[in-house]
């Protein structure tokens, strides 16, 4: 017999899907700073919207001694510090008493069969079958752990085949690089089918990256120039103004291109430059999401003339305060040639995008925090409006701002008023909290969302990633193999080396000044 559901009447309007299924989510790492920052607060957020269906239960998973009422007094203060709504006790009430925490160690076996006497326990009380998504929110080096004991003790085969299916949602790093990303890949198909995998990158859950196909593919001002004939050039850029902070332990074993660039960055890069899908259904977007990744020259690395920069940031200014240099921060290997910046220019071999560079860059301790992408388009041809005296002349530009501000700004060229004929840039300006006036929901909400229906549109599929970490994985091996050598320095409070900036004078471009 099928699963009843919960009728949604806003996806139904919407076309999407209409119904959620009575659904428990297990959060394993339910102690830890995601769950308490992003996790839970979205699911707040989806409460407070009615997206969750009623028989919705929260169970947190951890190796920390908490008991039920504890868990929930801590997600009580977590949602008071960081929901993007006022907390409300009487709305978090429905989700609050269905809410429970589960102590046990990620590699023992027993635990887990614990667990699922315990989903039985709620499944028999709600009288009809759950589905169990079950979020990993842990260090990755219990991934394949707790993937297998999932398997072992039948959680994740429950109800497979229905719309209730078990499902698993896998916080990055999917791998730290080719090979560990096929094995995890491996053992994740040993107990789950694809479709019930969610490996989730929450910038795909930005407004402003989902916009990307919208802008592209519904407004036919755009598509006819999307291609070689009138882009000059594409720069990606993710930047942050902190330093490592408390993920030091982790970031030193990373780096900028793991942390940033293999996940984020070549997202961005898939959705601005992949072919137009047959339909918006998610297999489709994500197969031309994967022909884009294959289509991607191989990177030419060498410490001069290559198509790779790395630096590490030293000691510095940001808004205005004195910041200590990589090598002097808490708990980094005092000898350490990780990367906190990379830059890197891509070509991708294919008819739309033939001879166009590709740029992207992020690093830590940058002026200010930011991402975006933009378009840089070719100058007109001809001889008008030369005269460098009385003509200011820009490339035009059209920057999608991912964050802070979310958004779309257009350059254009215009007259300046008056009797002479001047010219100058203008920019023209799409700001989300301006023009639609709204609490733009954040990234997790759609993300949590979509798994709990089964939607793997803005979720990374198997050979995505495996696409993505084979072109980066020969980079990785090349500065292991250099050390040190060719590490370059930045001061905290810049834009990154000098050295990134010569990746782009040899096409005669430069890097452009973020936010304007």
């Amino acid at each position: 017999m099928d699963t009843p559901v919960t009728k949604h009447p806003f996806l139904n309007d919407l076309g999407k899907y209409g119904a959620i299924p009575p659904t428990i989510l297990v959060i394993f790492g339910a102690s830890g700073d995601l769950t308490a920052r992003k996790l839970l607060p979205a699911i707040y957020n989806l409460s407070h919207d009615n997206f969750l269906p009623p028989d919705f239960y929260l169970i947190g998973f951890g190796r920390k001694e908490i008991s039920d009422d504890q868990f929930r007094k801590d997600s009580a203060n977590d949602l008071s510090q960081f929901s993007r709504r006022p907390y409300n006790a009487s709305l978090w009430e429905s989700v609050e008493r269905n809410t429970f925490y589960f102590t046990g160690q990620y590699d023992n076996l027993e635990n887990f069969y614990h667990l699922k006497g315990k989903v039985e326990e709620i499944e028999k009380s709600v009288g009809r079958d759950t589905q169990l998504m079950f979020y990993i929110s842990t260090p990755p080096g219990v991934f394949q752990t707790i993937i297998d004991n999932l398997g072992e003790s039948g959680l994740a085969g429950r109800h497979r085949g229905k719309a209730c299916a078990s499902k698993v949602v896998i916080e990055k790093p999917f791998g730290r690089d080719l090979q560990s990303a096929v094995e995890l890949n491996k053992k994740i198909g040993c107990h789950f089918q694809e479709s019930q995998v969610f490996r989730i990158d929450h910038y795909l859950g930005k407004e402003t990256v989902q916009d990307l196909l919208v802008q592209r593919f519904a407004n036919s001002i755009f598509e006819p120039i999307w291609n070689f004939r009138y882009v000059d050039c594409v720069q990606i850029t993710v930047a942050e103004a902190l330093g490592v902070g408390s993920r030091a332990g982790y970031y030193d074993k990373n780096g900028a291109l793991r942390d940033m660039i293999q996940n984020h960055a070549m997202q961005l890069l898939s959705l601005v430059a992949m072919e137009p899908p047959v339909s918006t259904s998610p297999e489709d977007i994500r197969n031309e999401k994967v022909k884009l990744l294959k289509a991607i020259q191989p990177i030419n690395c060498q410490i001069e003339g290559g198509d790779v920069i790395r630096g590490q940031y030293s000691e510095g200014l940001v808004d205005g305060q004195k910041v200590p240099g990589y090598l002097s921060e808490p708990q980094i290997n005092k000898a350490s040639f990780t990367e906190t910046y990379a830059a890197i220019r891509l070509y991708i071999n294919n008819w739309r995008w033939n001879g166009v560079p590709f740029y992207i860059r992020s690093g830590k301790r940058m002026p200010r925090r930011i991402s975006e992408i933009a378009v840089r388009f070719r100058r007109p041809p001809g001889s008008l409006f030369t005269d460098p005296n009385r003509y200011h002349l820009a490339s035009n530009t059209m920057v999608i701002q991912i964050q802070p501000d979310e958004g779309t700004t257009l350059l254009v060229n215009s007259k300046v008023p008056g009797l002479e004929t001047l010219t100058q840039p203008v920019k023209m300006y799409f700001r989300y909290s301006s023009t639609f006036g709204m609490n733009v929901p954040e990234a997790y909400e759609r993300l949590l969302l979509d798994a709990m229906m089964g939607d793997g549109t803005l979720f990374i599929r198997s050979d995505e990633t495996e696409a993505s970490w084979k072109l980066f994985t020969p980079v990785l091996q090349f500065w292991q193999d250099m050390e040190a050598r060719g590490l370059q320095h930045y001061p905290s409070g810049s834009w990154g080396p000098l050295a990134a900036e010569r990746l782009l004078w040899e096409s005669k471009h430069e890097w452009r000044s973020p936010g304007f």
